[in-house]
């Protein structure tokens, strides 16, 4: 039985509608996040899971026990989650530890034993040291630490983060990052977490649901989403990648202006005719191919841009067709107006349309 499961979840205002049809199921431990750009209906979802926004139709369940629907609607306080807001919404007058064990406070839980488990959480999140510290003595990134410790003290059925990183600096935002991850894998919390950061729900997720005009595009595991993508927006909303036409025929695709068939994996093969793929920059390689790679032909260098770690290049098809993306090493220098030999990783492909 899932731990959490939201069924045909929809959330209507007036005649827009914000949340249309949103299924999913998280297994007991698992680290789900919700993603995908402004207005695509993550927030609202995460509210209606948390019970602070009631569904316009379907229901979601906890360990099989309906907990939202049309006609029945758990309040926030008797649903057992613990939520995490984008201000960590922490108290400045009380102390980091006073802060962390207020829940425990609210359930009246002993005095004794509150000690001890806020003594034993702050060790967790390394702010042993500062339990007697105010908020506004604090960093960016203990202040988040404390509003993690306040939500998983109280032991949780579920978690839930809405964009809890989206104030840090973009240094910050990753230490965090991973420190979630740590903190998820001690404590396996049931986890639902927000943001519209592509990198950062990579870096956490055990799966990622990617959002888009309030419907669910595709939910699967970060290496999938990425390599494996199934719809235009989702391949081009994770990372950068090229979305170009090919006729596919006899289990290979043409790219259009490249005479070259490409071997598609079986997986991968579809019926003949013109459809969209995806094809990530570095799947592509300028110059002499690397092994594995197949040569499709020559094209034209029309710009380029240093990065450090990689150039990124602007070709074009010298026989015509459409631009296309290429990343490649440092040492693989062209100059623009050059003609070098384009290569591709076959199984850096895929269909998405």
């Amino acid at each position: 039985m899932s731990k959490l499961e939201l069924k045909d979840l929809r959330k209507n205002y007036g005649t827009a509608s914000v949340v249309d049809g949103v299924s999913l199921q998280l297994q007991r431990g698992e680290l789900v996040t919700l993603l995908g750009p402004s207005g695509c209906g993550k927030t609202t979802t995460l509210r209606m899971i948390a019970g602070f926004i009631e569904p316009s139709a379907g229901t979601i369940l906890v360990d099989g026990r309906e907990i939202s629907s049309t006609a029945r609607c758990v309040p926030p306080e008797h649903r057992g989650m613990s939520m995490i807001f984008q201000s960590y919404a922490i108290w400045p007058n009380m102390t980091v530890a006073e802060n962390v064990g207020f829940g425990l406070q609210v359930r009246k839980t002993p005095a004794a034993e509150t000690a001890q488990r806020v003594k034993e959480m702050l060790d967790v999140v390394k702010l042993g040291p500062y339990a007697q510290r105010y908020p506004a003595e604090l960093s960016g990134g203990q202040q988040q630490r404390v509003a993690l410790a306040r939500a998983m003290i109280v032991r949780p059925e579920v978690l839930l983060l809405d964009e809890p990183l989206s104030n840090l600096d973009a240094n910050l935002r990753e230490e965090m990052a991973a420190e979630i991850r740590r903190l998820h894998d001690e404590f396996r919390f049931t986890t639902v977490y927000v943001t519209h950061d592509q990198t950062e729900a990579m870096a956490i997720s055990d799966r990622i649901a990617v959002l888009h005009q309030g419907r669910l595009e595709q939910i699967d595991t970060p290496w999938n989403l990425y390599n494996r993508p199934r719809t235009p927006f989702v391949a081009g909303f994770i990372g950068k990648t090229n979305l170009v036409t090919g006729v596919f025929a006899d289990g290979g695709i043409t790219l259009e202006g490249l005479e070259q068939s490409i071997p598609m994996a079986p997986a991968e093969r579809v019926n003949g005719g013109p459809r969209q793929v995806s094809i990530r920059p570095q799947s592509l390689f300028l110059g002499s191919p690397t092994r594995g790679a197949l040569a499709l032909g020559p094209v034209a260098v029309v710009a380029r841009t240093y990065l450090g770690e990689y150039w990124h290049y602007q070709v074009e098809a010298v026989a015509g067709g459409a631009a296309l993306k290429v990343h490649a090493p440092p040492t693989s220098v062209f100059e623009v107006g050059q003609q070098p030999m384009l290569s591709v990783d076959p199984g850096g492909i895929a269909v998405v349309a």
